[in-house]
């Protein structure tokens, strides 16, 4: 006798609408509950009736997106833009958080997913470069991020060095001297807050301006709240500067309100320029200068290298950097 959606969700102890909403991706779903509903597909090798046509060919027509979190608007975006470019392809995306939680990435390339996607598409912010064995796994993917090089799977990246050089250049060139770095994460070795940190010194010493360490802040998680709690410090320090880079855009929006609320001017006073270019960017007071990480292309370049994937290509992995652009706005144009 077939195993039904019912069959599941009682091994899980979940109802059957439950298992609907895992299986189609609904986001808002506790990842223990997730995990055993998961587990309970896969002990009982249920398949997704898609179509006749899927089950005969044994492919499911839908892959999966794992990301850190969607309240993060730039991996909502990239989410937005991977199913419209699997879509393309005649493809669904199943789309589930990790939190940036070391374990949790783990547990999301561990998991079975017995019939449930084809491919996954692996944005991890919590491994490291020990974890690269992590990823041989039977499912087939593409890594997005820096978190892991060289890896043994397609991997599309943001040009962070390049991307951070142009900015900083920009800022350079408009005389500002005392840039501030906000974002940074001390100790870690591997990752955008050290790719990007890294290229900001790099750019102060190609002008010859001396990098002062009281001028870079943590800022915790990259949300706006911890760009303005780290321009605070500063301005209760009593440091002066006169330009923000903030690493990502969330932390240069909240950067750009505590300033303004210290009646600090921008840019006349202090410039403040991010990276990502989400679209609150354009739409902010003064709107804001920033890099964008091409995460269109980033999506579409993912998702074909995927399809390429699934359809039989043993070449060996690629390593493809997405083109950037610096987006110059009122932020830090006098």
């Amino acid at each position: 006798m077939a195993v039904t959606m019912r069959d599941v969700a009682r091994a899980a102890g979940v109802s059957p609408k439950t298992v609907s909403n895992v299986m189609n991706g609904y986001p808002y779903i506790r990842e223990e509950t997730r995990t055993k509903v998961l587990a309970a597909i896969d002990a009982l090798d249920y398949r997704m009736n898609i179509s006749a046509r899927n089950l005969k060919s044994g492919r499911t027509g839908v892959i999966a997106l794992a990301v850190p979190e969607l309240s993060n608007p730039y991996f909502a975006e990239l989410a937005d833009a991977t199913i419209e470019a699997a879509g393309e392809h005649g493809l669904t995306v199943m789309i589930e958080t990790t939190g940036a939680d070391r374990a949790r990435e783990l547990s999301a390339l561990a998991r079975p997913r017995g019939h449930l996607v084809d491919g996954l598409l692996y944005s991890p912010l919590g491994l490291g470069p020990e974890d690269v064995d992590e990823l041989n796994t039977s499912t087939p993917m593409v890594l997005l991020g820096e978190r892991i090089f060289h890896g043994p799977v397609d991997h599309v990246m943001i040009d962070n060095v390049d991307g951070t050089n142009a900015v900083i250049r920009h800022l350079l060139d408009q005389g500002r001297r005392r840039i501030a770095v906000i974002g940074i994460r001390p100790g870690e070795q591997v990752g955008t807050a050290a790719i990007r940190y890294g290229a900001y010194a790099s750019t102060l010493a190609e002008y010859g301006v001396r990098m002062e360490a009281e001028l870079a802040v943590p800022g915790g998680a990259w949300r706006r709240s911890s760009g303005a709690d780290a321009v605070r410090d500063l301005l209760e320090r009593g440091v002066e500067f006169d330009a923000v880079f903030a690493l990502n855009d969330l932390l240069a929006l909240g950067a750009m309100r505590a300033l303004i609320g210290y009646g600090r001017r921008v840019p006349e006073d202090v410039a403040v320029a991010g990276f990502d270019n989400i679209d609150e960017s354009a739409y902010s007071s003064p709107s804001l200068t920033t890099v964008d990480a091409g995460r269109v292309q980033i999506a579409r370049t993912a998702v074909d290298l995927l399809v390429r994937r699934l359809g039989g290509d043993h070449t060996p992995p690629a390593e493809i950097v997405a083109p950037y652009q610096l987006h110059l706005r009122e932020s830090t144009t006098v």
